[in-house]
């Protein structure tokens, strides 16, 4: 491999050393290590050149555009972790990073009053700088982890309107079928929802005749997950077929998810009359079909609503079971390829435990899970770390670590990077409840590396994070 600088002229010095040792590490790393080894060496020769020919004058904005260029160089290679090289990268990217921020703190001298006027972008900038890392936390968790209650309660009020729609139609429609209460559930429910409130959940619990019906842990299964129990249908023999409502949904002796949730689509996704329901709600709702879930997009119905607020809700219905602390969840995504498979959801008691030891406490526990879910959403190298690792690792690191006040946030986020690092580089992260279930299966090697890398330049500058 071979780079030349684009503002020198000719090949002397410490180009020349830089070129050679490009020109070999392919017979020491590798192909892959010479690329990456290329891509690193490419970004500190760019600072190096900037830094001698750098200008009183500079404008302080052109500085750091070329500084996130050259981080989202290093950044750009998927294998730094596996090539264990990550440390040539990380030295400059923090340097750089430290020299960006001290460049952006310092104040300016007296100039001409052509240079007095500053733009608010730029003096909000140079605040922030001043900022110390649980002052930066705080005020993240303001902008992008807490919702303003007008957006949540906006969002709740369409949800359980939607909610009624539909239920008043499954009544006058099937009235046979055994439902319970339809009601509202999930992040937006109990205020672990980040950034918008964006989507929303509205759980159908199916009811079952106890003496006909059993849940059958995953564990007891040909499937052998934990995550994936099946329901049987029992006596047979003496309550035959037809004797339950839920007997028409059948395959092979057991409830399938998948063919209850396609009855579910035909029953209510194409067969309620969406439009008329838009324009009682004053908005626009339409199911998004073509996919394995039950979901409507709801739009503002007016431009006066839209320019108030132009961010679609999504809604989810979900049919569930729930037989005591048990609760099974008809999400064919999540099980494919076995039809018969429901998802057992361990969302309810991880967020029961949260608010537990929050309220012993008065801890920062869930502000710390909102923190890292805002983070993950925001960063497109950590967009693939869904809710339930994080919160995961949050409850695992309770159990280590006592100190959860409000004033040590910072801690508990650095901390929370670090071990997420760890959990990344093993590829495995347990189930709090279910220590057999690895929260991580699911990532492919690249992301791994991606956000490894990312968290690895975090460990340094937990700063980048939170941009």
């Amino acid at each position: 491999m071979y780079f030349q600088g684009g503002r020198r002229r000719g090949k002397e010095g410490l180009a020349v050393a830089l070129d050679f040792l490009l020109s070999n590490a392919r017979l020491v790393l590798g192909v892959g290590g010479a690329a990456l080894l290329g891509i690193a060496t490419l970004a500190v020769k760019r600072f190096i050149e900037r830094a001698g020919r750098a200008a009183e004058d500079e404008k302080v904005e052109q500085r750091i555009a070329e500084s996130w260029e050259d981080l989202s160089l290093a950044s750009a290679s998927p294998t730094m972790i596996r090539k264990g090289i990550e440390g040539v990268v990380l030295k400059h990217v923090a340097k750089a990073t430290r020299q960006q921020k001290a460049d952006l703190c310092q104040k300016p001298e007296a100039s001409s009053p052509d240079m007095q006027p500053k733009s608010e972008s730029k003096s909000k900038r140079i605040q922030l700088c001043a900022l110390s890392l649980q002052e930066r936390l705080q005020q993240y968790c303001r902008t992008r982890a807490v919702l303003a209650p007008h957006e949540v309660q906006r969002a709740q009020s369409l949800a359980l309107d939607i909610c009624t729609e539909i239920q008043r139609f499954l009544h006058s429609r099937h009235p046979d079928m055994p439902l319970g209460e339809m009601s509202l559930g999930g992040s937006l429910l109990d205020d672990l929802q980040v950034v918008s409130a964006d989507h929303a959940c509205l759980l159908v619990p199916l009811q079952l005749e106890a003496s006909l019906w059993r849940l059958i842990p995953g564990e007891e299964t040909l499937l052998t997950h934990p995550l994936h129990w099946m329901v049987r249908r029992l006596n047979l023999e003496y309550f035959p077929r037809g004797r339950s409502y839920w007997d028409r949904y059948l395959v092979g002796g057991y409830l399938s998810a998948e063919v209850v949730v396609n009855m579910f689509s035909k029953a209510v996704m194409e067969t309620v009359n969406w439009p008329a329901i838009s324009s009682t709600l004053d908005c626009l709702v339409r199911p998004v079909l073509g996919g394995p879930d039950l979901k409507l997009e709801i739009r503002p119905g007016s431009e006066e609503a839209a320019e108030r607020c132009d961010q679609p809700l999504f809604i989810s219905v979900l049919p569930i079971l729930r037989e005591g602390d048990v609760v099974l969840t008809a999400q064919p995504e999540l099980t494919s390829p076995w039809v018969n498979a429901w998802r057992l959801s361990l969302y309810p008691c991880e967020t029961q435990r949260l608010v537990q030891l929050d309220s012993t406490d008065d801890g920062c526990r869930r502000q710390t899970v909102k923190v890292l879910k805002a983070v993950c959403r925001l960063n497109p190298a950590l967009r693939a770390l869904q809710a339930a690792p994080l919160t995961n690792l949050v409850l695992h690191l309770s159990d280590s670590e006592c100190d959860w006040s409000q004033n040590s946030l910072h801690a508990r986020f650095q901390q929370c990077v670090a071990e997420l690092i760890g959990y990344l580089e093993q590829g495995v992260l347990q189930s709090y409840f279910k220590p057999a279930v690895n929260l991580l299966s699911n990532l492919s090697e690249d992301q791994v590396d991606q956000m490894g890398f990312m968290l690895y330049c975090a460990i340094s500058e937990p700063e980048i994070l939170l941009i």
